[in-house]
């Protein structure tokens, strides 16, 4: 196969932790959108080969296959799902990639999916028979001084960068109102339970100025809410793209390990070498879709990687919407698919343990 291409791509609107969507179980949310996806290039179930499903929280049980065969899916489609925390949604679409040019498949649905606000307790048994612990961040190194927190890592991000928690507070009033502007797209398959993104608002720089303090220039403004959602996109052959109406060529693309302390720059690597596999400069991008787990996080990689600010997250970005952990990256990736209408795109996402995903799409 010379190409891989992205025919289809739909999301559920994002809920804040609690909402909407409090009581949709993994495959509630990700079936509506996988048949969405199917509609949309005409594609019948029975074609798919693979789904290749992204979930960080779900504590395990292989996800895919059960969403498979809730969304009517072959039942020789297994089913595979991955973990790579944020960056997990994004990297199901390059594995896709991947299984086309090998030619070991011509259908291949991927994104994620995520319910925070279902996810499993979790709890570290004592070896010596003592109560067990609970725990909400797992260990993403080996080494403790060299993994922490999430909110640590961005507050130290900006220390280093000298990122003031007045730029962060501008980016995330901009977000939300650039969200607002934009409204619900064609993107968002609507559910029972809601049909817009329930988390974007009229925030104005007052507002977020009395957000509570996570940590140092950190706040619960500049931080992205914990969410629940799904994202996914069919990708296919060259033989099964040249029949249908809309496919953006999946270019290009790169997932790399950085420093694990500095999880919030990992996207700047991974951005740069999918550039230079396609052979483009950061200048070249009409459109870029940048994770926004936290505020800082964003305008780092923004910088880092010589992006124009004015072409990145158009219609608003995670902390409008809010995290889905391992949806997040499909989410970038639909919007893209949905926005970009010539040229060269990005959408990039950092995750735990220092890492990055960027991936390039190519309107023909």
């Amino acid at each position: 196969m010379t190409a891989a291409w992205l025919v289809a791509a739909r999301r559920t609107a994002v809920m804040p932790r609690g909402g909407a969507f409090a009581r949709l179980g993994l495959a509630d949310l990700a079936t509506p959108v996988i048949a969405a996806c199917l509609a949309d290039a005409g594609i019948a179930p029975g074609a798919v080969d693979e789904l290749v499903l992204s979930n960080a929280l779900g504590a395990g049980g292989n996800p895919a296959r059960l969403v498979a065969l809730a969304a009517g899916l072959p039942e020789t489609v297994a089913g595979v799902t991955l973990d790579r925390q944020c960056a997990g949604g994004l990297d199901a679409l390059l594995i896709a990639r991947a299984l086309i040019l090998a030619g070991q498949a011509d259908v291949v649905l991927a994104g994620g999916v995520e319910s925070y606000s279902r996810r499993p307790l979790r709890l570290r048994t004592d070896p010596d028979g003592g109560p067990a612990l609970a725990y909400d961040q797992p260990p993403f190194t080996p080494w403790p001084d060299r993994d922490p927190p999430m909110v640590m890592a961005a507050e130290a991000l900006a220390q280093a960068l000298g990122i003031t928690r007045a730029k962060q507070d501008d980016w995330v009033v901009a977000s939300h109102a650039k969200a607002m502007a934009a409204g619900a797209g064609p993107e968002i398959v609507a559910l029972p339970q809601g049909s817009a993104d329930g988390f974007a608002r009229a925030l104005t720089p007052a507002l977020a100025a009395r957000a509570r303090v996570l940590a140092g220039s950190i706040t619960a403004a500049n931080a992205a809410v914990a969410a629940d959602g799904a994202a996914f996109g069919l990708v296919v052959s060259d033989r099964v793209a040249r029949n249908l109406p809309r496919a953006l060529r999946l270019a290009a693309g790169a997932t790399l390990g950085g420093r694990p302390e500095e999880p919030g720059l990992a996207p700047v690597a991974a951005i740069a070498r999918a550039l230079t596999q396609a052979g483009l400069a950061a200048s070249d991008l009409a459109l870029a879709e940048v994770m926004e787990a936290y505020a800082v996080q964003a305008i780092a990689c923004v910088q880092g990687a010589g992006l124009d600010p004015a072409r990145v997250n158009t219609g608003g970005g995670a902390l409008a919407r809010g995290h889905p952990v391992g949806a997040s990256g499909a989410v970038l990736a639909v919007r893209l698919f949905h926005d970009l209408q010539a040229g060269y795109g990005l959408a990039t996402i950092a995750a735990a343990g220092g890492i990055g995903t960027a991936l390039v799409l190519q309107a023909e």
